[in-house]
């Protein structure tokens, strides 16, 4: 409305001025032979149904969750419970209205869940053409991926209404990710171009970026995450974001460590000092995890860089560098120091299991080459003694723990 009272506005100037250039050149637009200006009109104004403008009342309020709000992300459910209550309410006829299903149809993709769409096919006021859009969205909701993807099939996006469009090209990306990666990748790119600054556009990037991740495409990775951070690292979903992009950097295919930190350090220097701080941290701990000590290094290195001393950031950063030195040649005495240094109650429980690892297996790696290099200052017999057994198993044991260190594991 704000929009269309700014439109009568210029129109008013418009005209006046138009008025005033019309007249007898004097100084007045009311001189000998000015004809009278012509009355407004008002700007048309297309009434809309219910379902239209309770859709749009839901959109501003995702779009504040993309925004970071938790206000209204915590208001969310409250509100699609009532849509759904009013929407469930009305008469069938009013779903004849191509309009109204659509607006009911994006209600169901955006969270609202399947009842409303059930309850339009019920009544049996839905147009002919529309009924394959409910009928597919129905079955997205409900699960059934493979009569969703054959209905959908047949709506482009770009012929949807606004309201509708984004939605509908991200949920034939969830349709043919797995199957077809790189149609997917297309649709979530149309659905970013055809909602920006929206709730949408924030869940496509953040999909796309990760379904780059697996196709191992590190430029693309890295201009996506990049833009991400600019723009929706407030998104109340960007801690989902966070960890998942901790997880697909370590696991990318670079040219070598040195060009993925350089990388990430370029990707984090876009972000405010305290959140580059936590993403470092997350990047080091999903660095020990998949086993790529070099990244953890480097990136625990960054975090204590940015993290206030005595803080919890800085101990986990302490802790995350020591355990990568656990393996790095010639710096394991530095590595039990710093180790035994860490007060174990101040982290949390995986952190805590991370430090009595790192510190049992540097332990365990010290104690055979100490024998080792005992062995090697006596003096050689005429009989070679055979390696005790609790020594064997003793190294068998630490090269376990190693393992364990540095396995590919699940997403943190």
């Amino acid at each position: 409305m704000a929009v269309m009272r700014l439109a009568a506005l210029l129109l008013i100037v418009m005209v006046a001025t138009h008025a005033l250039a019309a007249g007898d050149g004097h100084g007045g637009g009311g001189g000998h032979g000015a004809e009278p200006p012509k009355p407004i009109e008002p700007l048309l104004v297309v009434p809309r149904g219910l379902p239209v403008e309770l859709m749009r009342t839901l959109q501003l309020l995702q779009d504040r969750i993309a925004k970071g709000s938790t206000q209204a992300h915590l208001a969310q459910r409250q509100l699609l419970g009532h849509i759904e209550q009013r929407l469930l309410a009305l008469e069938p006829e009013t779903w004849a209205d191509s309009a109204n299903t659509r607006a009911g149809v994006s209600f169901a993709l955006a969270g609202g869940g399947p009842a409303v769409l059930r309850k339009m096919l019920d009544g049996g006021k839905v147009a002919e053409a529309d009924a394959p859009l409910v009928l597919g969205s129905l079955a997205y909701v409900e699960g059934r991926e493979k009569e969703a993807r054959t209905l959908l099939a047949k709506f482009d996006p770009r012929e949807a209404p606004p309201s509708l469009a984004g939605q509908l090209a991200l949920t034939q990306a969830a349709l043919s990710v797995r199957d077809a990666p790189r149609k997917a990748i297309e649709l979530l790119a149309l659905a970013r171009l055809l909602a920006p600054g929206t709730l949408v556009e924030e869940g496509a990037l953040r999909r796309e970026i990760f379904v780059i991740a697996q196709g191992g495409d590190a430029s693309r990775f890295e201009a996506l995450s990049i833009q991400y951070l600019r723009r929706f690292r407030r998104s109340v979903y960007a801690g989902n974001f966070r960890q998942r992009f901790a997880a697909a950097l370590t696991r990318l295919d670079f040219a070598s460590d040195g060009a993925r930190d350089a990388k990430l350090a370029r990707m984090l220097d876009e972000i405010e000092p305290d959140d580059r701080r936590d993403l470092y941290l997350l990047v080091a701990r999903a660095g020990l995890d998949q086993g790529r000590r070099g990244t953890a290094l480097f990136a625990a290195e960054r975090a204590a860089g940015l993290a206030a001393p005595e803080t919890a950031a800085a101990a986990q950063a302490r802790l995350y560098r020591a355990a990568a030195l656990v393996v790095v040649e010639g710096r394991l005495d530095e590595s039990i120091q710093a180790l035994r240094s860490l007060d174990r109650e101040q982290f949390g429980e995986a952190d805590r299991r991370l430090l009595d690892e790192a510190l049992s297996a540097a332990t365990q790696i010290r104690i055979p080459a100490q024998a080792d290099a005992a062995r090697a200052a006596a003096p050689l017999s005429g009989q070679r003694k055979l390696p005790d057994p609790a020594a064997i198993g003793r190294a068998q044991e630490a090269l376990a723990r190693i393992d364990r260190l540095i396995d590919d594991r699940n997403d943190p």
